[in-house]
């Protein structure tokens, strides 16, 4: 089966010409492929369970998750064909195939089962198929007529089925860095015949273009190289740095790159790091993120993250969404920005946080237990002549406008919740706790 694989000559034929250059130059051997030496290297994870592979032991199924351009398809390629002669290569997309598409790959595998042949499938996009589809596959996976390899762009944890994921293992294939870019780039040169005319300043514009996709690097070489004949100073780093325009983050607003950045931000935030909090939000605005999201995002991080340290955070987060309202991209945006700063700077408490998440906790643990008698209204003769409201003492009137009175439910006693740290703001709202205390506890000591 490796005449799938192999490479065409390197004389450009009319039939050749039509491939596109990434495909092209694919690898068509495991010691070819650079780059994600966490799988690949000595000891890395896809090198171990290969070395099983050839030691007699079977290939588990594999889920390949990592972003566009990183090896996924080339990697699934090469594991099949490392798997010698009885192995049949089968390759389906998400995007294009659906139930009857599955059914006839299954019954062949089933066939090729029966003549001696092993079948790994390989399903592109997995994370596209619906979970009734990602379930057929148990069964063939179960008994072994298939050994599935399924590439995704997105967190498998989240995109495919629990079962789907129980029985696989996870390969994780990272963004290519620049040196292996760079050395992408200079086969793409090789294959085009332009090597000796671009130097390394200019290889390194387009392996930083390419932001970690060696399939983009490649093809962005081609498409800088494509009409500019032999002019040395058309493939100077300047000039090419002018044809390929500014750089775009990889960002999809809707999948794990929302996610990833939105939690940058906030632990940015979170970690008092004004400087990196802006390059999160920049990061976000310029990938294409709904600016009234991150709005939202900054109230939550004044309640969560800065609370009462600082109680100006949580008017200051709302009025810069008000602020966004009203003036709209890009005016707007210089109010949330200013919003992410008052939020980092600012002092840091979780007490309020906590407190709640303790307060839901007691609430469910006490059931529905009814408040002390002596608090409840009583608006009528017989809620009063029942004893609702006897005894309840009116804060105002007494000296320090503090009762002490207990307001827990009898049965469930007294709980302290919030617990604020001597910072920002709730340094005094400690010494007014503690005051407080000390007249409730001396009230205890009258009675």
């Amino acid at each position: 089966m490796n005449d799938l694989f192999d490479s065409p000559d390197g004389d450009e034929t009319e039939s050749t010409a039509r491939v596109p250059l990434p495909e092209r130059l694919r690898p068509t051997r495991l010691d070819d492929v650079v780059g994600q030496d966490q799988l690949l290297g000595p000891d890395g994870k896809l090198t171990r369970l290969l070395a099983g592979v050839r030691d007699g032991g079977a290939l588990p199924s594999l889920v390949l998750w990592g972003p566009p351009g990183t090896g996924k398809t080339t990697l699934a390629r090469l594991i099949a064909s490392y798997l010698g002669e009885g192995t049949r290569f089968v390759q389906l997309s998400a995007l294009t195939s659906g139930v009857k598409d599955l059914k006839t790959a299954f019954d062949a595998a089933r066939l090729a089962r029966s003549q001696g042949q092993s079948t790994v499938l390989f399903v592109d996009e997995i994370h596209r198929f619906n979970k009734a589809q990602l379930d057929s596959f148990l069964p063939v996976m179960e008994d072994g007529t298939i050994t599935l390899i399924g590439a995704t762009t997105e967190n498998p944890s989240f995109e495919l089925n629990p079962a789907l994921l129980s029985r696989c293992d996870v390969l994780i294939l990272e963004p290519l860095d620049p040196e292996t870019l760079t050395l992408l780039v200079d086969r793409a040169l090789e294959a085009l015949g332009k090597a000796d005319l671009v130097d390394q300043d200019a290889r390194r514009v387009i392996a930083d273009r390419a932001d970690g996709d060696g399939r983009r690097a490649i093809a962005l070489t081609e498409l800088v190289m494509t009409g500019q004949g032999n002019d040395r100073e058309a493939y100077a780093a300047t000039a090419i740095a002018e044809r390929l325009g500014m750089a775009l983050a990889r960002y999809d607003k809707d999948r794990d790159g929302h996610y990833d950045l939105i939690s940058a931000l906030h632990k940015s935030v979170r970690g008092s790091d004004p400087d990196a909090a802006l390059y999160w939000f920049a990061r976000m605005l310029e990938g294409g993120e709904d600016p009234l999201f991150l709005a939202r995002r900054l109230i939550r991080m004044a309640s969560e993250d800065v609370g009462m340290a600082d109680p100006t955070a949580l008017p200051a987060a709302i009025a810069a969404r008000e602020a966004y309202h009203v003036l709209g991209s890009p005016e707007g945006e210089l109010a949330l920005a200013q919003a992410v700063v008052h939020m980092a700077t600012a002092p840091k408490s979780n007490a309020v946080y906590t407190a709640y998440k303790g307060a839901r906790a007691l609430a469910k643990q006490g059931g529905s237990l009814a408040p002390p008698s002596e608090i409840l209204n009583a608006p009528t003769k017989l809620m009063k002549d029942i004893g609702r409201g006897a005894g309840y003492i009116y804060d105002h009137d007494t000296p320090d406008a503090f009762s002490g009175q207990d307001y827990f439910p009898e049965s469930l006693g007294r709980h302290t919740l919030y617990d604020p740290p001597e910072r920002g703001f709730e340094r005094e709202l400690v010494k007014r706790l503690r005051y407080w205390q000390g007249l409730r506890d001396a009230k205890v000591d009258k009675d």
